[in-house]
């Protein structure tokens, strides 16, 4: 379900009512929790955080890194955390809070997956945002 929004409010205003509540609250865990740097875009069809090519220097396709994103789809709303594997013993953090909590992680490579807002478990994920400032990203994504 990928959207034509040009602006975040734009994005929201397209959701379903209680799809806008969901996205709106995990978008301000987001905001809350991202290191300084990064850049909010519509992007791909979804809010995405990257990093600003000033920045980054020139990428494999000439586009910004993107360091998490957040979309409504069709079967589950999603938000991508593509610093989960940046660092040593982040995704080893939010795989044991979720078990701790007695909770599924619906989570590919770097794509958490989850059908209502209950689903997600906003301190890990919080930890999970706040976890890669930009520069160890941009380091990473070199490596």
């Amino acid at each position: 379900m990928l959207s034509d929004a040009a602006t975040v409010p734009d994005y929201l205003d397209e959701l379903p009512g209680d799809r806008r509540a969901a996205i709106a609250q995990v978008l301000a865990l987001v905001r809350a929790n991202l290191p300084e740097g990064y850049d909010e875009v519509m992007r791909w069809g979804m809010i995405t955080w990257e990093v600003p090519l000033a920045v980054s220097g020139p990428t494999y396709n000439g586009k910004p890194l993107m360091y998490a994103a957040l979309a409504s789809q069709k079967r589950h709303m999603a938000l991508y955390l593509c610093g989960v594997n940046c660092l040593p013993g982040v995704e080893d953090g939010l795989r044991a809070a979720y078990a701790a909590a007695g909770r599924k992680l619906d989570l590919g490579k770097a794509c958490l997956r989850f059908r209502k807002l209950d689903d997600l478990l906003p301190e890990p994920v919080a930890a999970v945002i706040a976890a890669v400032p930009v520069s160890d990203f941009v380091a990473a994504a070199r490596r």
